[in-house]
């Protein structure tokens, strides 16, 4: 796999080491682990430049180009890991089933991708033990301390691994489906967004909606698969 970049418009990535991360789900009251191989995770959130960039689309001069894009659904965020993987000569790491339409993920591409719910959750935390990686105003934009809208990437402290913006600003969506038995094809998005209030903002926090759902403080973030 080829796994540097050499070009400057391509997303930063953290290397992730690995190691375990507890998950549970409140709704229904379960625990588990899932034990997780080193990967890659952009350091920011997609930005309104970058998204442009991808799908080709005129910059609109009235927003900044380093605010994280939001309005994205599951779908469209898909489309622009394979968009971005094909800029950047990366194996896209997602195809369609002929008949039914259905996401596949080849987990050997080298591509860009979204993050699985275990890779998210173990990265925002960061080796850290808490609820948050750090006081949530000095971390994050929130419901109060926002202004009601998105902020520029990279503007709050980073957690330990060098990432900013894991909490607040925008929720990221996450591969997976949340419920395939109770919610069908309904995937997870996690950590807060601009709008969000406090308690909303934390490490475990986990949400969901259709695939084709799309609102104003959900974004994501790119991860890349190590050989």
């Amino acid at each position: 796999m080829r796994l540097p970049i050499d070009d400057p418009t391509a997303p930063a990535m953290v290397e992730i080491p690995g190691g375990v991360v507890d998950l549970r789900d409140d709704r229904i009251g379960t625990r588990w682990q899932v034990e997780l191989a080193p990967f890659l995770l952009a350091s920011v959130p997609v930005t309104v430049e970058l998204h442009h960039a991808a799908v080709g689309a005129e910059p609109d001069r009235s927003v900044s180009g380093a605010r994280p894009v939001t309005n994205v659904s599951w779908v469209d965020a898909v489309d622009v890991c394979n968009r971005l993987s094909g800029r950047f000569g990366l194996t896209p790491a997602y195809s369609r089933e002929s008949r039914t339409g259905e996401v596949i993920w080849d987990r050997t591409a080298d591509g860009y991708r979204l993050p699985t719910e275990a890779e998210w959750q173990y990265a925002c935390k960061a080796g850290t033990t808490g609820y948050r990686y750090g006081e949530l105003d000095d971390i994050a934009w929130y419901a109060d301390n926002s202004g009601g809208l998105a902020h520029d990437v990279g503007g709050k402290t980073p957690n330990p691994w060098g990432l900013f913006d894991m909490l607040g600003n925008v929720w990221e969506w996450c591969w997976d489906l949340y419920d395939e038995e109770v919610y069908g094809s309904y995937r997870i998005f996690r950590g807060g967004g601009w709008a969000e209030q406090a308690r909303g903002c934390g490490a475990t926090v986990r949400r969901r909606s259709h695939p084709s759902f799309a609102i104003d403080d959900l974004g994501f973030r790119l991860a890349r698969t190590l050989p």
